[in-house]
């Protein structure tokens, strides 16, 4: 069995060491621009450039090392359609996603953002508390990662919401769906976090029409995909008082740019990408589980709808 692997930042030699560890029998070949690899069963990639498609079309299966799969998808026809993607599953994300959205919360909550400027600027004065029966928190996506967002979040005794694309029940939840339901979640929404997958829909999902309907002084926590936020109409909001602040972990363009003016805006914290980072060893593990189903003609989860995009 061969496995066509490639990696954007070049750090392949860990990934070929752990596959060894659970794929002993496998042989690793990494893709390289201008080269012709050996015929592989599997790809291993994360938004591979399109002069790879030609050999993705040759395997069984392409494997994407995170949970999102707009980077691969992005190809739209030119991506071989007779070899399924395969997504992630959690492989540790989870976990990370919810600590990175709960402190998140608990920062504008407990009002930590705005004891950090006092402190910047010498001051001593406390203020009144949120009151916790208004400090709803909603999310835009209830996959995965959003579940166990809910399920860190639920001690807390926030009232919780969530929206999602067809219907959904999950306990101790508000569930809305649809067109329809989208602007009902919104208007009572006071924290809004971004979890939703990227597709044509979603993209712009959090523009100015959107964010106006959030309540006076809501916060917005985007750990999903920079292009879902309209950037522009967030500084606008920002500036008005409508929204509080932002927490933002994704940008259109990433790095996010020196001159860019979300640097500039203190009501706006910034952290380079990391509210999820991909752990490699149990990436690896989910992969070659999957991969041995397969070569035993089972069913593995996580296959990407091409339709949906996710």
């Amino acid at each position: 069995m061969r496995i066509l692997l490639h990696r954007a930042d070049g750090a392949t030699e860990p990934w070929i060491k752990d596959f060894g560890k659970y794929l002993p029998d496998a042989e690793v070949v990494v893709w390289r621009a201008g080269t012709t690899p050996p015929p592989c069963d599997y790809a291993v990639v994360w938004s591979p450039p399109e002069g790879m498609l030609a050999d993705l079309g040759e395997v069984k299966a392409t494997f994407l090392t995170g949970a999102g799969v707009d980077g691969l998808l992005r190809f739209g026809d030119k991506l071989p359609r007779h070899v399924p993607v395969i997504r992630l599953e959690d492989a540790g994300m989870a976990i990370q996603m919810a600590e990175y959205v709960t402190h998140a919360v608990l920062r504008y909550y407990r009002r930590f953002d705005e004891y950090e400027a006092q402190a910047r600027a010498g001051q001593w004065a406390p203020l009144p508390q949120h009151n916790k029966e208004d400090f709803s928190i909603g999310l835009l996506g209830m996959g995965a990662l959003g579940g166990r967002v809910l399920e860190a979040l639920a001690p807390f005794g926030f009232p919780l919401r969530g929206w999602s694309r067809s219907a959904k029940e999950v306990a101790g939840v508000q569930c809305f769906h649809g067109a329809d339901g989208l602007d009902t979640f919104l208007r009572g929404t006071r924290v809004l976090v971004c979890l939703l997958p990227l597709t044509a829909d979603t993209n712009n999902i959090v523009d100015r029409s959107n964010m106006a309907k959030l309540p006076q002084g809501a916060y917005l926590v985007n750990v999903a995909r920079g292009a879902h936020v309209a950037e522009p109409d967030l500084l606008t909001l920002i500036k008005s008082g409508h929204i509080a602040a932002a927490t933002l972990d994704v940008f259109r363009n990433e790095p996010l740019p020196s001159q860019h003016p979300f640097w500039q805006e203190p009501r706006i914290s910034i952290t380079p990408h990391i509210s999820a980072m991909t752990l490699r060893r149990e990436s690896v593990q989910q992969i070659a589980e999957k991969i041995l189903k397969i070569e035993a003609g089972e069913m593995v989860d996580g296959i990407v709808d091409r339709i949906r995009g996710y």
